[in-house]
């Protein structure tokens, strides 16, 4: 994008080439893992509620088939445009490859303001763009399969289904073909929460390791540590949200009205509902207002977490940074000016591609759940109950002791879908965030963080090409 001063594409090449040099890889097999394979760039016409017809711009990108099918989020944005959709695409191939899902990355966008529309306009254009997608074969199960992103969610992902369904009468996986979908649909639970959770799965295992604390200064662990969260949607929300009930302090939270800060900790619920009922989440109880909510970005923390958009620590505002970790939990918070100055600055920059990988590890659950056809802990829940029942009652009658009721319950538990997908995704996060580490330790050369996850997932994604016989 020639026009613009910043390429978010351009920028994720930047980290790619100072990740590249540390690989093994041949220029020319990094070349194809660079660039993006397939871009598809759309106008169709709406018909809007009053009559008028308006031209809608929309976007598909698959960046890499070294594992197929592609994945990646559709966002309803007015602000799309094929530089961004490029860029999200090419680190979800990265983020796969880190965390062990099988895909390659993709992504789409529809360039429009939902707000703006209604829901029998915001349907159409769902609808059309499913319709568009699957006349270029670039949707299926095992071909592309979205998700949601910002400005769309289980609505939108089951009209994409409906629209796929209909138009493959008879395909016994069409299910497969996107995911984020609602319980009934074929969705899976604890997709709505899974990118918060992973993102405090990852900074949860980077807080125990003592050698990484001791270099920042902090003691070990998650608890007492000082939270600052921007966004207060889904991801930043439930982050929020799992730092508390793990003993953190969110101490601040901003939204786009403004920030709020509260020593002592605030309660995240409690400040949900207050933005709920009021429209802000100013004029908290108890908290101090920041009118402007680029403030909370350098609020004295332990661990901020952008969760909101991209670019929003550049090199203006990254100097002034206090926090020890930052965890990226959006997609590209931090321009790599700031990226420089942070690492400068000692600060431990836990990159995006890998910490908000939740999503996409949840959804390759619903993705396997679907082409299984059968809901997870269906064959095995009773069997644990029971057999765990059983030890328990030996237990108890050998010892003559009885258990109390609390630990009873937790032993006799056999696993929900929700407590499998829990399961499957901190083990995600745990090997990932381990992987990574190893490999910046095994190269002292390596800068930061970032640049070993990218080393990480360079080497995967080099592995599957090469042993796919693409270059003889």
């Amino acid at each position: 994008m020639s026009d613009q001063h910043y390429s978010f594409f351009g920028a994720v090449e930047k980290s790619f080439d100072k990740a590249a040099k540390f690989t093994k890889w041949d220029i020319g097999i990094l070349g194809q893992i660079r660039e993006c394979n397939a871009v598809y760039q759309m106008r169709f016409p709406l018909k809007r509620d009053d009559g008028s017809i308006e031209v809608i711009e929309a976007y598909r990108v698959q960046h890499s088939h070294h594992k197929t099918p592609c994945k990646g989020g559709i966002r309803f944005a007015a602000e799309v445009n094929q530089d961004e959709v490029m860029a999200l695409a090419a680190l979800m191939t990265y983020k796969c490859a880190i965390v062990n899902v099988p895909f390659g990355g993709g992504k789409g966008g529809i360039k429009i303001n939902p707000k703006k529309y209604s829901t029998w306009e915001l349907e159409k254009i769902t609808r059309r763009y499913t319709a568009e997608l699957i006349k270029k074969n670039f949707i299926g199960p095992g071909t592309d399969v979205p998700a949601p992103d910002y400005g769309t969610g289980e609505r939108e992902m089951a009209w994409i289904l409906d629209t796929y369904t209909a138009m493959h009468p008879g395909e016994i996986d069409a299910a497969g073909c996107v995911t984020g979908k609602p319980v009934t649909q074929g969705g899976v639970r604890g997709r709505r929460e899974a990118t918060g959770l992973g993102v405090f799965f990852g900074l949860r295992e980077v807080c125990n390791m003592p050698d990484v604390m001791k270099k920042l200064g902090l003691t070990v662990g998650v608890e007492g540590k000082r939270v600052v969260v921007q966004g207060l949607g889904n991801v930043g929300y439930h982050s929020a949200k799992f730092f508390q009930d793990a003993g953190a302090k969110v101490i601040g939270l901003a939204e786009y009205e403004g920030a709020i800060y509260n020593d002592k900790g605030l309660d995240i619920d409690a400040v949900f509902n207050h933005r709920k009922t009021t429209g802000s989440i100013l004029n908290f109880p108890g908290a101090t207002n920041f009118e402007k909510n680029a403030d909370a970005l350098i609020m004295d923390c332990d661990i901020l977490i952008p969760a909101a958009l991209e670019n929003v620590i550049d090199g203006n505002n990254a100097p002034n940074i206090k926090a020890k970790i930052i965890g990226e939990a959006a997609n590209g918070p931090l321009t790599p000016e700031a990226d420089e100055i942070l690492g400068k600055k000692g600060v431990l920059v836990v990159p995006d591609m890998y910490l908000n990988a939740g999503g996409v590890t949840v959804s390759y659950f619903e993705w396997l759940k679907n082409l299984s056809h059968v809901r997870y802990g269906r064959l095995e829940k009773r069997f644990t109950e029971n057999l765990n029942s059983q030890i328990l009652g030996q237990m108890e009658e050998l010892t003559g002791k009885r258990v109390k009721d609390a630990s009873r319950e937790f032993i006799m538990h056999g696993p929900d879908e929700v407590d499998l997908v829990y399961s499957g995704l901190e083990e995600t996060m745990i090997t990932a965030t381990h992987e990574i580490m190893n490999a910046w330790k095994a190269n002292p050369e390596i800068p930061d963080m970032r640049t070993a996850a990218y080393v990480v997932a360079i080497n995967k994604v080099g592995t599957s090409y090469s042993e796919l016989g693409i270059f003889p």
